[in-house]
């Protein structure tokens, strides 16, 4: 005997705007927590994931164990959301749940949020008005107030009352280590808001610590943060973990404490796809509190909801032949459309100029070669012309820059003092994109040697060193190695490698108490690397490393050697600025060994003011 369907439906006239409370309230792993919802798990890998990202899934509820299969989440950001999930196994035969958004012209959001529930059997037919219609009922409406007043003062859930278990002895660990990272040099207030949050964060917040989030959060420094957590991580407060990410959905698909431990392939259960690691998207370093202090609960609540792939603006899931309107509120930049479990791609662009309304579809033979330009608010057909179920899915091709790559945290100079071990297990290979690497050696260091000495060179070579580490970590580089008198170093950014150099020269070569100066030849490129292990530490190799190594064997000792790709980088172009008159650049090219048949376009940035300063020694 099929049972009658309940309905319910919750309405609530926010504050906020639905731009603001959609991060809350999509992301339905942190909802579900946040309403009391038990934890769900996944019966089996080899069977959890079906068509289209459909899966099967359970949990223990009351004592009573209900699995179901659910269908993929559909969303239209940030406007709607909506799941269905048919159950196997449990007091529930099938459940429909949608939440829309609506913008009110006074401001604010109208949001209605319906539950359709079918039972089962007579035990679903007593549990379902008493747990959705009562409990379910009142602590979405809890949440929700709070997540209104959440989203008005621009605050994250964090924010919210917890549920804290301290490890035995955690409290007064916690006070002792942030009691050490002070005596370090770690900033008292940045140091004291870590704690704050340790101290009363959820175990879903704080399972995965992103410190440029923090950082944004609390309105400081990014690096200051990073630099924290490290600093935190070696004094035994936090551990930190390398999550890999999958390319398309962009969630964690594994997860290593160490980078010795990384595999360089992994499989996405969710996207069906194999894919190669690389250090610049794939690979994001994120923190918890360590053991001793607190013991964090990792689970799950909900697995496919919007905010778990918060790149993704539409996700629909269409029948063949099947057309539907949706429209979104997008930002400016380009997106990508495609469907789960089929080649290709279509691609787009969104601006405040672009057409109003777009017809976008995938076809039996691929898809529509053109890009279309639609605007911020668009009007967007979607449809289905293949003979066969599709999930379409709209999403932004930026990444966020929240994100602690592998390949930034490891050209930190922080990074490499504290953990001088982490390294890649031998033989492995594993891309970085592209970093800016700086060759600097001391001209004429052989005739420093004979004219003053072994022990005076060697002090005044140690100190070139200590100068040039200290520079390098300031503009968030690290050394690499050196090589006799030669430095190799790494930056995220061209800028900080050509600013590095032009310090670096500057102090050498003018230093004060009658040191003997030193000429620092320098020379800089920028390009895809490779990371592996060498000598037990972390190294890079590649074309774009050679021609960096090339390039400092054309500098004088007063001038920095770059390549082509380093000048036109638009934020050199403001360190020049900054130096105005004291940095002459020309043009020059050249051959480089190994590179016979190549001609390069280089430049040549002569620090004028070292030249005249150098004329006037000699006329005196």
């Amino acid at each position: 005997m099929r049972l009658r369907e309940f309905h319910y439906c919750w309405e609530w006239y926010l504050q906020s705007s639905p731009q603001a409370l959609w991060p809350l309230l999509a992301d339905t792993n942190r909802f579900n927590y946040d309403t009391g919802l038990p934890s769900v798990e996944q019966p089996g890998a080899d069977a959890a994931v079906l068509s289209n990202a459909r899966r099967r899934l359970r949990l223990l509820q009351l004592g009573i164990a209900v699995e179901w299969i659910e269908e993929p989440f559909e969303w239209m950001q940030p406007y709607r959301f909506g799941v269905v999930r048919r159950y196997q196994r449990g007091p529930v035969a099938e459940m429909r749940a949608q939440a829309e958004l609506t913008p009110q012209a006074e401001g604010g959001t109208h949001l209605r949020y319906q539950v359709w529930v079918r039972p089962q059997n007579i035990l679903g037919l007593i549990a379902i008005p008493l747990q959705v219609g009562v409990l379910s009922r009142r602590s979405f409406n809890v949440t929700i107030q709070q997540y209104d007043q959440l989203a008005l003062a621009g605050k994250l859930p964090l924010e919210l009352p917890a549920r804290v278990h301290f490890a035995p002895g955690g409290r007064q660990r916690l006070v002792q280590f942030c009691e050490t990272l002070v005596a370090q040099g770690a900033d008292h207030d940045l140091v004291t808001r870590l704690a704050t949050l340790i101290e009363r964060g959820d175990d879903n917040t704080l399972a995965r610590l992103r410190p440029y989030a923090l950082a944004d959060y609390w309105g400081v420094s990014r690096s200051a943060v990073l630099e924290l957590c490290l600093l935190a991580t070696r004094a035994g407060l936090l551990d930190f973990r390398w999550d890999l990410l999958c390319p398309l959905c962009r969630g964690s698909q594994a997860h290593s404490s160490t980078l010795s431990d990384i595999e360089a392939h992994v499989h996405c259960d969710h996207c069906n796809i194999d894919f190669e690691v690389n250090f610049d998207r794939s690979v994001e370093l994120t923190f918890r509190p360590n053991p001793s202090i607190r013991s964090i609960s990792e689970q799950e609540f909900c697995i496919g909801g919007p905010g778990i792939t918060p790149h993704i603006v539409i996700q629909q899931l269409l029948q063949p032949g099947e057309r539907r309107t949706v429209m979104p509120m997008l930002e400016e930049g380009r997106y990508r459309l495609r469907a789960l479990n089929w080649r290709g791609h279509q691609l787009l662009s969104v601006s405040a100029a672009g057409q109003p309304e777009a017809s976008l579809g995938i076809f039996g033979i691929g898809w529509p070669a053109d890009e279309p330009d639609v605007a911020l608010s668009p009007q967007l057909t979607l449809e289905n012309k293949t003979d066969r179920e599709q999930l379409l899915i709209l999403e932004r091709m930026s990444w966020s820059d929240q994100a602690v790559t592998a390949t930034e945290v490891t050209t930190r100079q922080a990074f490499r003092d504290l953990f001088a071990n982490e390294a890649l297990r031998p033989g492995e290979r594993i891309s970085v994109g592209n970093l800016t690497i700086l060759f600097t050696d001391l001209r004429e260091s052989t005739r420093l040697y004979r004219d003053i000495g072994d022990a005076s060179a060697f002090g005044l070579v140690m100190n070139h060193f200590d100068v040039l580490r200290e520079i390098i970590a300031a503009e968030e580089g690290a050394i690499v190695k050196t090589i006799g008198d030669a430095v190799m170093a790494v930056f995220h950014r061209p800028a900080s490698a050509l600013r590095t150099a032009l310090k670096a020269q500057q102090i050498l070569s003018l230093p004060e108490n009658g040191i003997r100066p030193l000429y620092l030849k320098a020379g800089i490129h920028s390009g895809p690397c490779i990371a592996v292990t060498l000598n037990d530490r972390l190294d890079y190799f590649g074309s774009a490393v050679n021609i960096a190594a090339r390039l400092v064997g054309m500098s004088t000792g007063d001038d920095v050697i770059i390549s082509a790709r380093v000048y036109h980088d638009p934020e050199v172009a403001e360190v020049l600025a900054e130096w105005g008159e004291q940095v002459h650049a020309a043009a020059v090219a050249a051959t480089l060994k190994g590179f016979d048949t190549e001609r390069f376009e280089l430049w040549r940035m002569t620090r004028v003011a070292l030249a005249t300063s150098e004329g006037q020694r000699h006329q005196r």
